[in-house]
């Protein structure tokens, strides 16, 4: 039987307050906040991030498959998978697709996993999901949307949760859609939304897959239903016999938004962590039709199979200030570029350093064991030539050595740059920038990890580095 292994998620620490949003419009806010990625995340390093949160202590080279979805892609006509899967450290005897274009996109991706694990074509699959999307300034989705990934351990043994079953249902309407020109998701009137789309949809994709396997509402432990506003899903689970208060996850829409694709595996997460077992939980997903999947809780469901919880990167925040940066983080508004990022890449010589600057990888000398980043072919200090083996550093965590605060050298929409050197675990040390803290609050001995992401543009193409955050 196939199923869920182990599970992790990904939620930017920077929160913006959806009041300053509406504040600069002269507007209405919606309650809540809503997550925003950094000015150095896409969906490739939240999907990383997520991807390694759910693998944690386990052996990589068991993975065989890794699907990727998302609505925001940071390439097209080149497989973003493929980049994951390197910047995550697997072998290379992996399948990796990409699934894109739709919010289904995440539940397509976790369906194709769990029939490949099934059909025995692979034994152990990673689904991540990962989404920034585009609203247009002073909309509703301006607030609404938020930013994260998830990411799923699909295979056959030590489940914390079984595949039950699923039903999905196909619906073409004009009512979300962004055509390749556009910089934004466009949406028509929302009674139509919620109406002909949302609500209809999942009323009968939930219908029907409880008939499908002979169940009723009140077999089902959660009910998840990544929607709109918290009000129409639970006027929609009342209206199909569940009851909201008992019976309906949280959708997480006030506190971090909807994340797009990522948004029902997110859920899902979050309702494994809350999961007893035995527990039947029902997962849906809506985009021009709906999905529907059964997920029945373990005994292993509370073991603790992830690096980071939810309720970790719930908490785990810092409010962003000022609505300018938001616009800058969000690529609306172009900030004046940074000292360090005035560089020329090569694509040749990133492929020939991928090792060092995607996998994260030092070198172990054999001769006198000693440890450097990045891969040396020169030991400094034994002198041996050739003579190493390289170690994976992306998983380790360390303490800060020393910084400094350079003021001058950052973006104009993040000024300070904190240069940091860290001595991770075994003494290794690592140089790098700080990246989702306030540079202010940096301090020798500070507990510190390493971070896969965006460093800076150049030559046509996206230049991706490891960088350290306080753990």
């Amino acid at each position: 039987m196939a199923g869920v292994v182990s599970y992790g998620g990904h939620i930017p620490v920077w929160r913006m307050d959806r009041k300053v949003i509406a504040d600069a419009w002269g507007r209405g806010a919606i309650k809540g906040e809503r997550s925003l990625a950094n000015n150095d995340e896409d969906s490739v390093t939240m999907a990383v991030e997520a991807g390694v949160n759910c693998i944690h202590n386990r052996a990589r080279e068991q993975i065989d498959g890794l699907f990727f979805a998302t609505t925001t892609a940071p390439y097209l006509e080149k497989m973003n998978s493929a980049l994951i899967s390197t910047a995550m450290d697997l072998k290379r005897e992996i399948i990796t697709t990409d699934f894109s274009n739709s919010l289904r996109a995440g539940t397509a991706a976790l369906r194709a996993a769990l029939n490949s694990v099934k059909s025995g074509a692979t034994s152990q699959h990673l689904v991540a999901a990962a989404d920034q999307r585009p609203a247009y300034p002073k909309s509703d989705q301006e607030q609404i949307f938020g930013d994260g990934a998830a990411a799923l351990m699909i295979g056959k043994e030590n489940l914390v949760a079984s595949f039950e079953g699923d039903f999905s249902i196909c619906n073409e309407m004009m009512d979300v859609w962004r055509n390749p020109e556009d910089r934004h998701v466009k949406m028509w009137e929302g009674r139509f939304i919620i109406g002909e789309g949302f609500t209809a949809n999942i009323k009968e994709v939930v219908t029907g897959i409880l008939k499908k396997y002979n169940l009723t509402p009140g077999d089902i432990s959660k009910l998840l239903l990544p929607g709109p506003d918290s009000r129409t899903c639970s006027r929609v689970a009342a209206s199909l016999g569940f009851s909201p208060d008992k019976q309906l996850q949280d959708p997480m829409l006030s506190g971090v938004g909807h994340c797009g694709s990522a948004h029902p595996l997110l859920m899902l997460c979050q309702a494994f962590e809350e999961a007893n077992p035995g527990d039947l939980l029902l997962m849906t997903a809506y985009a021009d039709g709906a999905d529907a999947f059964l997920f029945r809780a373990t005994e292993k469901i509370k073991e603790k199979v992830y690096r980071s919880s939810m309720t970790d990167l719930f908490e785990n925040k810092l409010m962003l200030p000022s609505y300018g940066r938001f616009l800058s983080y969000k690529n609306l508004v172009e900030p004046q570029p940074g000292e360090p990022f005035r560089l020329l890449p090569s694509a040749s010589v990133s492929f020939r350093e991928r090792d060092s600057a995607l996998r994260c990888y030092g070198s172990r000398c054999k001769k006198c064991g000693l440890v450097t980043y990045p891969i040396q072919r020169i030991c400094y200090n034994c002198r041996s030539k050739d003579d190493y083996k390289t170690v994976r550093l992306s998983d380790k965590t360390g303490k800060i050595f020393t910084f400094t605060r350079d003021n001058i050298a950052g973006r104009s929409d993040d000024p300070v740059v904190v240069q940091t050197i860290a001595e991770l675990e075994g003494g290794i040390r690592f140089y790098g920038l700080m990246t989702d803290c306030d540079p202010f609050l940096v301090d020798l001995d500070q507990p510190v990890r390493l971070t896969f992401r965006r460093f800076y543009e150049g030559a046509g193409f996206h230049n991706y580095f490891w960088k350290l955050k306080p753990v």
